[in-house]
């Protein structure tokens, strides 16, 4: 059986955006669930929209969520090399082949000339100002001058494009993996450049030949690219390829939140969420855009999340590591439809993974915000904060806005509580508590919690009319952390004096 290949193939023309991401993750899944190999080529013909840096982007990206390619232009194999502007050679050949056998053309056209075609279509009321089999006849390539006149053109340096000659009436046929037979009447395909005057190929040539040559099984890319399959069918077939020609699968485009129409960065600048990766600086205009990285993101749930956009696993399941997602991963099970992003739902997702890392991990996360912020603490103490912290944020970056309480007094206390329960009673209970902590020989979450309930019982008070307040006394805050690990955590004497700095402020 053949070795599936599959090849993730962006333009470096800027940041990666996050349904670019989408595609590579589900061919990487689509490789490591079928024992493949998953291909990094970069797709840079287009040199005059080559953005400084925006390859080192790509590369960094993959590597933050884990999808290390098998073989790229920094890891290259046998099939190299991987950036189409390093096979520039290449390409001609195969263009050439199709001059020679009458299935692609020069054409010397120029702009001018172009436009005048176009505005005369226009002005004939003809829907498709297309450059094709019916107005290729009228124009300047050669199909229409003399072989003398078309050498002589070429030799004196006369610029000129290699176009396909694609036929007038043709039914080109394809079985998509996500959208079963796709066919489409040639007619409505025009004659597409395939080298330009720069003697670069374009996207259409040089993909179809980059994969053939690089033995892609597979090609697995976004539904964009859908309307331009046909013209790679033919592409295959007239280059003698249709027998290895791979497998296609167009993915579900990703759409606004609302469901009309396709995700963009305006989107996600209006609604408060990126769409890319990383955070990215615009190399011509300073402009910065944050990243999922740089938002306090996971990576394994930026890959969930990313996962379900477009695929099901068929079951109510939601969370899924990368080796699950590959054990489940299908063709088959994902969607023709667009599906919505939804901002929310990656939160979520990354909320049930902060859960579920450990204590130890997350403790220097918490550290290194501490030291940016010049806080002292104790080290020691850092995972048990951390556990009691984790299950109440979102993100790894919260940890210190949500926790600052237990490393600084507060200064400000929750109004809404205090005038509920703050009363005689309360303020009798916290004094004697306060009096009493210094002097306890034990002071953890047991030792303290019991402390607090016999100075409750002497006092004759109930412990729901004075935790609220024991808690804004501690924190500042009316909700929070479990508060008797609060207690263990700050130590007897901090709780001591946070007390009689809270009864002296809300008495005065």
């Amino acid at each position: 059986m053949e070795k599936v290949r599959v090849r993730f193939a962006p333009s470096p023309t800027g940041p990666l955006h996050i349904g670019g991401v989408r595609t590579a993750l589900f061919n990487y899944l689509f490789a490591k669930k079928n024992n493949g190999d998953f291909i990094l080529r970069i797709e840079d013909t287009d040199q005059t929209r080559f953005v400084e840096g925006a390859e080192d982007y790509i590369k960094e990206s993959l590597a933050w969520v884990g999808m290390e390619p098998d073989e790229s232009p920094w890891k290259p194999g046998e099939y190299g090399p991987y950036r189409q502007s390093e096979r520039k050679g290449m390409y001609m050949q195969y263009a050439q082949q199709l001059v020679d056998e009458g299935k692609a053309y020069y054409a010397f056209d120029t702009p001018e000339e172009l436009d005048a075609m176009r505005k005369r279509l226009e002005e004939a009321k003809v829907a498709n100002q297309q450059y094709n089999a019916i107005t290729r006849l009228q124009m300047k390539n050669s199909l229409t001058l003399s072989e003398e006149e078309v050498k002589e053109r070429i030799e004196s340096g006369d610029p000129y494009v290699i176009r396909l000659k694609v036929p007038l009436k043709e039914e080109i046929r394809l079985n998509d993996m996500v959208r079963g037979w796709v066919m489409v009447h040639s007619h409505t395909i025009d004659d597409k450049i395939l080298m330009k005057s720069d003697g670069m190929p374009t996207y259409h040539l040089a993909n179809v030949v980059d994969d053939h040559l690089m033995k892609i099984t597979h090609v697995i890319r976004g539904e964009e690219w859908l309307p331009s399959a046909p013209l790679h069918v033919l592409l295959y077939q007239y280059l003698g390829w249709e027998d290895t020609m791979p497998r296609f699968a167009h993915l579900p485009l990703l759409l606004k939140p609302n469901g009309n129409g396709k995700l963009s960065k305006r989107d996600g600048d209006k609604l408060g969420f990126s769409v890319f990766p990383l955070k990215w600086t615009d190399p011509n205009s300073g402009d910065i855009s944050t990243g999922y990285r740089e938002d306090g993101f996971l990576p394994d749930a930026f890959v969930n999340f990313l996962a379900f956009l477009g695929w099901s696993p068929g079951t109510e399941e939601e969370l899924f590591t990368k080796e699950q997602l590959i054990e489940k991963f299908s063709i088959e099970k994902v969607g023709k439809a667009g599906t919505k992003f939804d901002f929310d739902k990656a939160k979520w997702y990354n909320q049930q993974y902060l859960k579920e890392k450990s204590d130890e991990v997350l403790a220097p996360v918490l550290k290194a915000q501490l030291d940016e912020a010049g806080i002292s603490y104790d080290e020691s103490l850092l995972p048990l904060i951390c556990s009691q912290l984790k299950e109440r944020i979102t993100f790894q970056n919260e940890f210190l806005s949500a926790g600052r309480f237990f490393f600084e007094a507060p200064t400000e206390y929750d109004e809404k509580v205090i005038r509920k329960k703050w009363n005689d009673d309360a303020k009798a209970v916290l004094e004697e508590y306060a009096e009493r902590c210094p002097s306890a020989e034990k002071f953890d979450a047991d030792s303290a919690k019991k402390l607090f309930s016999e100075v409750l019982e002497e006092k004759g008070v109930g412990m729901g009319k004075v935790m609220p307040v024991l808690r804004v006394a501690l924190s500042g805050l009316g909700g929070g952390p479990d508060l008797m690990i609060m207690l263990q955590i700050l130590g007897k004497e901090e709780v001591s004096n946070r007390i009689k700095k809270f009864i002296a402020t809300v008495s005065e």
